[in-house]
């Protein structure tokens, strides 16, 4: 028996993340008691024979100190720094055969993941358009600057642009990964998931130095979703990857939010699709999201309107009047008032009003209106 702690380490080395036997039966009997039985030859639901490829070499303690010296810390449940919203995953629904908590957490970066402002997830399709990224990028800054942290894949096109956002408005940002975080994948995103681990934090399930498979970044996706207070999906297509991370959020019962897109924009029919069936909350700013995933009466955000004018607070006869002066040739008060069908003394009133407030003129011949009032 090597410990809890040593034992999960040894286990997600040996299984896949989000394996539901494994992480089933970690949880029934405990990681140091699996982890005992497989190597005593015992074959809990076929587990053994699966890891046997696996088995030779491994060795936690010396693992857990190589990635000490890295600078990479590893996280367990239990821990102070361990995400208290992983554990929803335990009672959540799973997705194409994963889920549950992970059986723990490798993390490089300063940034602990129990004091993270706010966390909001930022995703999307990896193939964007330029609207796509220049939205991403607008609310990873603005999320920033309203003090929420974005969680991210760190992948090209959203993902990408969510994280840049998210450092030019001087806030912080996690990448989570579907390899070691001591790999950069892809290659091209080296200086910005360094930059991350300098800054932020970089965090996977996966032991350093794993490379990324297709299952493991929709085991990864459960991870986004989980950390978050809420997803926000700017782009996707009908088979986008960023589909699956809202699912992830629906069955954690999070706050899923979809960007709309041009209607004829194919990288968009998967959020419009979110949108149209009603699982995702239509947002187009920032204000939005905080409000969703703020707490209750948190970033209340007002309606839309457009700018007062001076219109909006005339009364009702002061606008029937104004609607019948004159727009180039002076009116007389008595034909303005034919016009208005209103009587002479309250006309003349309601046009001494409308000149004070600009709206309209009086020439020797009589009233038209003021150069001004098509403006108010």
């Amino acid at each position: 028996m090597i410990g809890e702690r040593l034992a999960r380490l040894a286990l997600s080395q040996l299984g896949e993340p989000g394996d539901l036997r494994l992480t089933g039966l970690v949880a029934e009997l405990g990681a140091d008691l699996v982890h005992a039985r497989i190597l005593a030859g015992h074959n809990p639901q076929g587990l053994r024979d699966e890891m046997a490829t696996r088995l030779e070499g491994i060795d936690p303690a010396r693992d857990l100190d190589r990635a000490a010296r890295q600078g990479i810390r590893w996280l367990v449940p239990g821990d102070a720094e361990w995400p208290a919203g992983l554990s929803d995953l335990d009672s959540s629904e799973p997705l194409q055969g994963m889920g549950r908590a992970p059986l723990g957490l490798w993390v490089r970066g300063p940034l602990r993941l129990d004091a993270l402002p706010p966390p909001v997830a930022v995703v999307g399709s990896r193939s964007a358009t330029t609207y796509g990224t220049g939205v991403a990028s607008e609310l990873g800054a603005g999320l920033a600057r309203a003090g929420c942290t974005v969680v991210s894949g760190a992948a090209y096109g959203i993902d990408q642009a969510a994280h840049r956002g998210a450092l030019a408005g001087a806030g912080p940002t996690v990448a989570v990964l579907a390899c070691g975080v001591d790999r950069a994948y892809p290659r091209a995103h080296q200086a910005l998931l360094d930059h991350l681990a300098q800054q932020g934090a970089v965090v996977s399930e996966l032991a350093p130095g794993c490379a990324p498979t297709r299952p493991r970044f929709l085991a990864r996706n459960r991870l986004i979703a989980a950390m978050s207070r809420g997803t926000v999906v700017v782009e996707a297509a009908v088979r986008s990857g960023a589909l699956n991370t809202a699912s992830w959020t629906a069955r954690l019962n999070r706050p899923l939010m979809g960007v709309p897109g041009p209607v004829t924009s194919a990288p968009s029919e998967g959020v419009h699709e979110l949108i149209r069936s009603g699982a995702a909350t239509l947002v187009t700013r920032v204000d939005d999201v905080l409000e969703l995933t703020g707490a209750m009466g948190e970033h209340l955000s007002e309606p839309l309107r457009a700018p007062t004018t001076s219109r909006d607070r005339l009364t009702a006869s002061q606008r029937r009047v104004l609607e019948a002066v004159p727009l180039a040739r002076p009116a007389p008060s008595d034909s303005i008032a034919r016009t208005a069908g209103l009587g002479l003394v309250p006309v003349r009133s309601a046009l001494e009003g409308l000149s004070r407030r600009g709206l309209v003129e009086q020439l020797p011949t009589g009233w038209r209106l003021a150069e001004t009032a098509d403006e108010g």
